[in-house]
């Protein structure tokens, strides 16, 4: 996976998951995103990991917890500021579901952030985006 940063949409598979997502008007591709990564595979790949990360953003958005914006993150924020949709409340348990799989030993993700000189700040950046959809 290309990655750049350790934020949400700091990665290929986010960004261009992004541009799909400003296509759409519904919230299909984000439920579909964390779909993914509770799928019961005994393995959690990083592209199925890190597009359920940009899906976790653009739900902390849509509840007025923004993060971080930069150019990677303009199609999900324009899509969010013209957003007119409805969320269930599961949706909020199914995304910290897929974050506590994302850090689970059964995780690609995981395992390269852990190879990585940069294992802690990816790990602040995951909690951070946790904090930010709420309990």
């Amino acid at each position: 996976m290309g990655t750049w940063s350790m934020d949400a949409f700091g990665n290929d598979d986010a960004a261009d998951w992004a541009f799909e997502l400003a296509e759409s008007n519904d919230l299909s591709l984000v439920e579909a995103a964390i779909d993914g990564a509770l799928a019961e595979n005994d393995y959690l790949d990083a592209p199925d990991a890190a597009i359920a990360l940009a899906a976790i953003e653009v739900i902390a958005r849509l509840n007025g917890n923004w993060g971080d914006r930069n150019a990677y993150t303009e199609p999900v924020d324009a899509w969010v500021a013209q957003a007119n949709v409805q969320m269930e409340p599961e949706l909020l348990v199914w995304a910290r579901a897929a974050i506590d799989r994302i850090l689970s030993a059964d995780s690609e993700m995981l395992e390269l952030w852990q190879d990585s000189g940069d294992y802690e700040a990816w790990l602040e950046s995951v909690e951070n985006l946790r904090s930010r959809i709420g309990e």
